[in-house]
Parts: structure tokens; C-alpha cells; sequence
């Protein structure tokens, strides 16, 4: 098709009131061209409103096409996910916490072991596998930290409920003061403050740590120095 017949032709649909990107996606001229050739024939207010009204219907209508490719992607993926994984044993467990606890957890109390994290399932998770190492729910103890504007009360009862554990195991939360006219986003699990679970226990702590050690030397090539950890 010559140039001077794509003019003719984008004439023609600018008359039936089409956008330049409506005839730029039929005859593929660019956006400048178009420009040159339809400089005179500007469209009403109204045929502008109309295409406009148009335009957001074509890209809500894609945004949930695309939303819905998505959540089908995320579901399969998920699918295969549990597929792969299925059942997690005792001793998978064992291990993944020492990875868990090597990433997030305290390490620098000799005496304490302490998990930190604003996601009550990954607590969850620190509560299982620190049972495997012989310690009990009872001997846990819980410390938040939270913000001044925060509802404190409704926290603590949202974290004992979470974690299935009795308020008095709870310690005095930490309360961080809030700046004055800074606005907060406390929305998800950062709405509950921030758990620091854990127990004083020299010999659990040991354990962890040289187990961790180990995990280091095999996947880290950095051999073990006991004089380190002393």
C-alpha cells in the first residue's frame, strides 16, 4: 500500500472518528505522520469523551484479563509446589530450622535463643521445630515491640491467640514512640508489632550454634574454629 493511499484511507477513518492510535494500529504509520496528514481534522469534545470512556473500559477489561492469567499461573505453580515438597518429615524440619534460625535468628546472648520476625506462621514454624530440640511451649517466653499508636492490648491478645500462648508468658512489651505527624503503614502482619520469642538456655543455644557451624562448613567451605566460640 503507497504512502498517499494510507493517507486517504486514515482520512477516511479520522471522518468515522478514530484516534490516532486506532489508525496508527490499522495502517502502521506513526503517531507524527498522522499528525501531518490530520493536523485540520481535530475530533468533537464529545467523540474525545467517548473514546476516553472507551479506553478505560479496554484497560480495566486487561487488567483483569491479566489478573486472571495470574491467579492461573500462581495456582499451578502452587500446585507443583506441593507436589515437590509433600510431606515435610520430623528430621526435614530439624534441618530447615537451623537454616531458619541461621538467617533470623539471635545469635549474639550466650545464653538465650531468641527468634525475631513480624510473620506469626514463620513463628509458628520457630515453636515446632525449637520443640524437636527438647523445648517446651511453657518454657517460652514472648517480648513484642510495637509503636505508641499502636493498640497494644488488642496485640498481645492477637499474638497469645496466634501462637497459642498464655499472656503471662508474656514479658512487658517494648514501646516505641511514634513521630509526631509522620503517617504509619501498619497494614498486614506489620500491623501486629514486631515477636521476639524465646528461652534461656545455654545448652539448647550450643546446640543451634554449632549446628549451624556445621551447615557453614559443608555449604560455606568455612571450617569450624571452636577458639571462635569461645
Amino acid at each position: 500500500m503507497s504512502k498517499f493511499s494510507k493517507r486517504d484511507l486514515a482520512i477516511r477513518m479520522r471522518e468515522k472518528g478514530m484516534s490516532y492510535s486506532q489508525i496508527k494500529e490499522h495502517l502502521q504509520v506513526s503517531k507524527s505522520t498522522l499528525s501531518l496528514w490530520l493536523r485540520h481534522m481535530p475530533l468533537s469534545e464529545q467523540r474525545i469523551r467517548e473514546l476516553r470512556d472507551h479506553s478505560e473500559q479496554r484497560i480495566e477489561k486487561t487488567r483483569e484479563t491479566k489478573r486472571k492469567k495470574k491467579l492461573q499461573r500462581i495456582r499451578s505453580v502452587y500446585s507443583e509446589a506441593v507436589k515437590d515438597i509433600g510431606k515435610v518429615s520430623k528430621r526435614e524440619l530439624y534441618i530447615a530450622g537451623f537454616f531458619l534460625y541461621w538467617g533470623e535468628g539471635v545469635k549474639a546472648d550466650p545464653y538465650t535463643t531468641m527468634f525475631t520476625n513480624t510473620d506469626p506462621a514463620m513463628v509458628k514454624c520457630f515453636i515446632q521445630w525449637i520443640a524437636l530440640l527438647g523445648v517446651k511451649k511453657s518454657d517460652l517466653k514472648v517480648y513484642l515491640h510495637v509503636y505508641s499508636d499502636m493498640d497494644i492490648p488488642q496485640i498481645i491478645t492477637f499474638w497469645s491467640n496466634e501462637l497459642n500462648i498464655p499472656q503471662s508468658s508474656f514479658r512487658k512489651p517494648y514501646v516505641k514512640k511514634s513521630v509526631a505527624g509522620k503517617q504509619k503503614n501498619y497494614k498486614g502482619r506489620f500491623g501486629f508489632g514486631t515477636c521476639n520469642i524465646y528461652v534461656r538456655n545455654r545448652d539448647i543455644r550450643e546446640k543451634i550454634i554449632m549446628s549451624i557451624a556445621r551447615i557453614r562448613e559443608v555449604y560455606g567451605g568455612i571450617a569450624f574454629d571452636p577458639e571462635k566460640e569461645i
